[in-house]
């Protein structure tokens, strides 16, 4: 059954398994869906989709698929011409429950049929035209068990068979810019949960286990807590072309902030150079090399820039773009530095990917640093390699 729907999902980057395709099934068999296409929705969707990130996705194959039923609306204008409001049917209890629900395929051929033959002009009542007033699958102000509802306006009994078209979960494309519930749901992965501290923390399980070895004498049993051991840097570019992108930014660093305890973070003007600053005016700061000593290879590096610059800025000596400022070794130097000092260092650039190749810079600091878009996918790919 929906055998189509299953390529559909893997065509639209969903990564559906047969596993999971088996379980769907069997909630079908146990008619998890009553008949409904909105449950049927829901139901495939818990089922099939593991990442958030993929709602919408499942989104887009999901009106895909169901297209016929849902109905472009040329066709809905087209059908609306010929319908007439009338009085909404009301049946008993007894008389709904005698119309047959009928499963989502049939209801789909149904519409087709009676759309591609024009049974839509002046129908009022009867159980096959899409009319106003039957017992039709569609149509508006009748009754059936399973339908597509047109020109009805709104729902009377919450059965109607129409959902994917408005892409509920738009915002969790997980190619769209972040906002801060994905960034920390991201994020998120970074965290690495580790026993630390004195042993504080009262082990009931392990109390349990001591208490019957030694015959049943209580002999509490304490633990060190499990705390996130997370240790990040955070060093973001500051200024200039980045000023697009301040927003982007301080919602990575307000997440990154709110996940993870041990956090560290610095600014730099398109590139690190021999001091790095605390205040993103960089105003304040100390030297690099400090900066390098104080913090250990342990800890991740994350690195936010958009790596747009002069060439000189990168490559030369005294080659800031601050006229002032004197920079006896090259950027692109100090850049090689940090990636040597720490085990795990990537660079998220807040540019689309497909941009990066008109600027020559870009494709020098991919050499020192792997590189990853600051969208859903990048932010989570970034952090995979962090904590390999």
């Amino acid at each position: 059954m929906f055998t189509d729907f299953f390529f559909e999902l893997k065509a639209h980057g969903v990564p559906v398994t047969l596993h999971e395709w088996i379980a769907l099934h069997e909630a079908l068999a146990k008619n998890l869906a009553a008949a409904s296409l909105d449950r049927f929705y829901s139901v495939a969707r818990s089922i099939l989709v593991k990442d958030e990130s993929q709602f919408d996705k499942y989104d887009l194959a999901f009106a895909s698929y169901f297209k016929g039923i849902q109905t472009p609306e040329q066709i809905i204008d087209e059908i609306l011409k010929g319908l007439k409001k009338v009085e909404a049917l009301a049946l008993t209890a007894e008389e709904m429950a005698a119309i047959e629900a009928l499963d989502l395929e049939t209801v789909r051929r149904n519409f087709e049929r009676q759309w591609r033959e024009g049974h839509y002009n002046e129908h009022t009542g009867g159980n096959r035209a899409v009319g106003t007033g039957g017992r039709s699958t569609q149509g508006a102000f009748g009754f059936h068990p399973t339908g597509v509802r047109i020109g009805q306006g709104q729902s009377r009994h919450k059965r109607a068979i129409q959902i994917a078209e408005e892409r509920r979960f738009k915002n969790y494309d997980s190619d769209v810019i972040l906002d801060t519930r994905n960034i920390r749901v991201a994020l998120s992965r970074l965290r690495t949960l580790l026993p630390e501290g004195p042993e504080d923390e009262l082990s009931l399980e392990k109390t349990i286990d001591k208490t019957a070895r030694d015959g049943g004498e209580i002999d509490l049993v304490f633990v060190k807590s499990i705390t996130n051991a997370a240790k990040v840097l955070l060093l973001m570019d500051a200024g200039g072309s980045m000023d697009p992108y301040v927003e982007l930014v301080s919602r990575l660093f307000s997440s990154a902030k709110a996940q993870i305890r041990n956090l560290h973070y610095f600014y730099f003007h398109n590139c690190v150079y021999q001091d790095i600053y605390t205040d993103m005016r960089r105003r304040s700061g100390f030297p690099t090399w400090e900066f390098l000593k104080k913090f250990g290879p342990d800890y991740k590096c994350i690195i936010v820039g958009d790596a747009d610059m002069a060439p000189t800025e990168l490559l030369n000596r005294n080659g800031a773009i601050h006229y002032f400022y004197y920079n006896d070794v090259p950027g692109i130097e100090w850049l090689a530095r940090i990636r040597d000092h720490f085990k795990k260092t990537v660079w998220l650039n807040p540019r689309p990917a497909y941009v990066w190749p008109r600027t020559d810079t870009v494709d020098m600091v991919k050499e020192v640093f792997p590189m990853y878009e600051l969208t859903v996918d990048g932010l989570t790919e970034g952090i995979r390699r962090l904590m390999r």
